[in-house]
């Protein structure tokens, strides 16, 4: 009694199938979360030196009103019928533009405003208005047949 033995392959069947789609699943979703996780930190990043920018731009402006106060008239500062101009600069695209009313001691801000850092009148710089305008082509309604 010869028995011969029967090789059977190992059964790659639908559960093998399944266990293959479920592991390209979660790799996928692994690397969405890494890439959002990477976007959220570049953000964060951006976000942390906006707000050092700003607050170091704040903190410049309130040591020229501080010396505008004591009767020094910085360098940057422009002075019409006791109103006093200046801003500081927040990073390459802003600016904190600061009016102030001086009389002695006692003074009023005007504005102390955070803008573009560009505007129109700086040499070197256009704004919204000096841009062209071509509009839109809009459909009005109408058929064109």
């Amino acid at each position: 009694m010869n028995k011969k033995e029967r090789f059977s392959p190992p059964a790659v069947g639908g559960v093998s199938l399944l266990v293959v789609f479920a592991v390209l699943c979660l790799t996928i979703f692994a690397l969405l979360g890494l890439a959002t996780v990477q976007a959220d930190s570049r953000l964060a990043d951006a976000s942390a030196k906006n707000v050092a920018d700003y607050y170091a731009a704040d903190c410049e402006a309130q040591v020229i009103l501080a010396r505008l106060r004591a009767g020094e008239v910085p360098e940057g500062v422009t002075e019409s019928n006791g109103v006093y101009f200046y801003t500081c600069p927040v990073g390459e695209t802003q600016k904190i533009e600061v009016e102030i009313s001086l009389d002695g001691q006692n003074y009023d801000i005007l504005r102390w405003q955070l803008v573009p850092a560009w505007t129109q009148g700086e040499e070197g710089t256009e704004s919204w208005e000096d841009l062209e305008d071509d509009g839109l082509n809009l459909w009005d309604g109408s058929s064109p047949f």
